[in-house]
């Protein structure tokens, strides 16, 4: 895997609409995002020309959206490309995007959620990108960044020492939607729910693989596209997944990893990491998830030696850690600890 270059202060970001337009439906989320983004980490932000487009029309032209992240690739002066929002129809992109301007113009490329789309197209490409942060989530966090996101953005994308252990959040997470259009929230902190632990489910020893993943249901979208991923580029991979704010059911889970298994995917895998259930899921069912992981993998797949770690600070609840698509990392169940051996980055 190609990896792109390190951010450093005064570098160019460019913003991407690459789905749904919500940075011209909530301008002002958006303009806190970039403002937070800029103050923090001292790098210039630019749109780019549809990043700020009105919502229908972006959905009436996905060619426009592909080629807004073709321009960010090419232009050298631009040094990352972060994704403003996520969506449900980035799909639409594929056919206008050319893998050989991403291969040939490595840079940072970021984003979640329905950005899994694009994350494959890089990954396809053969180009370390990074699910994490957008813009208007993630960046533009009420009440300013958590202080766990900003270490890992320093962490991943400012500095070529390989990442480490990931430790898991202590100072409360949060899933809670506070209306943007509605100007104080921005500066009303969400509700912070007690972190707890990551929950390492089964699994013994030391385990190492690249990462490769992301939104549940956006994968399961891809699925029989020349972007999914293929049996041989799962083989060995830590799979990381993690469920939307549209709060996929335990069976909706469950049925999802029978086609995983059904294509000889979970049973080549190294292990598996999965973020809190996404959307508007009480804490008292979170157990039913852990258990359709269990149900498939170790009762259906008989997988009971495959590491599973669940609750994991990453997706849909902030804050959020970074992955770095291909990147190497360990899961150590003995000493219930995950790390990522390797920087997503070079100098």
């Amino acid at each position: 895997m190609l990896k792109p270059h390190k951010l450093q202060p005064d570098d160019k970001v460019a913003t991407v609409s690459l789905s749904w337009g919500g940075a011209s439906t909530f301008p002002d989320r958006y303009v806190a995002g970039k403002r937070q983004l800029e103050e923090e980490f001292s790098v210039h932000v630019v749109e780019m020309p549809h990043t700020l487009t009105d919502v229908e029309w972006l959905y009436h032209h996905p060619q426009a959206r592909a080629d807004d992240l073709m321009q960010a690739f090419s232009d050298p002066s631009i040094k990352a490309i972060f994704s403003t929002i996520g969506g449900d129809d980035s799909i639409r992109i594929l056919p206008y995007l050319d893998l050989k301007i991403i291969r040939n113009h490595p840079k940072i490329f970021m984003g979640y959620s329905d950005t899994t789309i694009t994350h494959l197209a890089c990954f396809k490409a053969g180009l370390c990108s990074f699910y994490g942060p957008s813009i208007m989530a993630g960046f533009a966090e009420n009440g300013g960044l958590f202080p766990y996101m900003i270490e890992s953005v320093r962490k991943t994308l400012f500095s070529c020492n390989p990442i480490g252990e990931i430790q898991p959040n202590r100072d409360g997470w949060t899933n809670e939607h506070l209306e943007w259009g509605v100007p104080e929230n921005q500066q009303r902190r969400r509700t912070l729910q007690p972190s707890g632990s990551w929950r390492f489910l089964q699994g013994e020893g030391v385990h190492r693989g690249h990462l490769l993943g992301g939104c549940f249901e956006v994968l399961d979208w891809l699925r029989g596209t020349d972007f999914f991923p293929s049996l041989e580029q799962w083989q060995g991979a830590i799979l990381f997944l993690e469920t939307s704010e549209e709060a996929p059911s335990p069976l909706a889970v469950k049925r999802g990893l029978r086609s995983l298994a059904a294509m000889g995917i979970l049973s080549v895998l190294t292990g598996i990491i999965v973020g809190r259930p996404g959307g508007n899921v009480p804490i008292a069912d979170f157990e039913q998830y852990d258990e359709a992981f269990l149900e498939v993998i170790r009762d259906e797949q008989g997988l009971d030696e495959l590491p599973i770690i669940t609750h994991v600070d990453f997706g849909h609840s902030d804050p959020m850690f970074i992955l770095p698509y291909g990147a190497i990392a360990e899961i150590d169940c003995t000493h219930k600890a995950f790390s990522i051996l390797e920087s997503g980055v070079i100098n």
